[in-house]
């Protein structure tokens, strides 16, 4: 994949996002997501080539703070079914801890082979709402890529 733009990354994600529709986050969200788009599928393995493209062009992981390359790539929109779109680089840290109000539903891309975040390697992480904790890759480095409903993070502090 040569160039990619936000809109083109979009276009990635609103089937899947379609697919979730007005869906629970949950544990059973987190198995439908990993057995309907593995991260051996064309789907992921489309999404995951366009971000690498993205980082390379320079629009997408952009910001740095404390060793974590991130940012929102795309605000909440209708086609997204509200939910907003970050992308984080992170290699052997812990992040800020955080809640997801609404909940978080999190693609993870391994750059090293053992690489994990919060303990899972390639594929998808739901977190339901009104949890929280601190975004942790161990083993290497890893893209994770964050879908927000209505883009809602609270950073606490901890």
């Amino acid at each position: 994949m040569s160039e990619i733009t936000r809109e083109g990354l979009q276009g990635l994600l609103e089937p899947i996002l379609k697919m979730i529709g007005d869906k629970t986050l949950d544990a059973d969200l987190e198995i439908e997501l990993n057995s309907k788009y593995p991260s051996s599928s064309p789907e992921y393995k489309a999404i995951e080539a366009a971000c690498h493209a993205a980082i390379k062009a320079g629009w997408m992981c952009k910001y740095e703070a404390d060793g974590i390359r991130y940012g929102r790539v795309i605000k909440p929109v209708e086609e997204l079914n509200g939910f907003s779109v970050d992308v984080v680089d992170m290699d052997d840290i812990r992040g800020p801890h955080h809640r997801h109000p609404q909940g978080e539903i999190d693609m993870i891309f391994p750059m090293d082979k053992n690489a994990n975040f919060d303990g899972m390697g390639a594929g998808w992480k739901v977190y339901k709402a009104n949890t929280a904790h601190y975004p942790t890759v161990t083993g290497g480095r890893a893209l994770i890529l964050y879908l927000l409903p209505d883009g809602e993070i609270e950073f606490t502090g901890k």
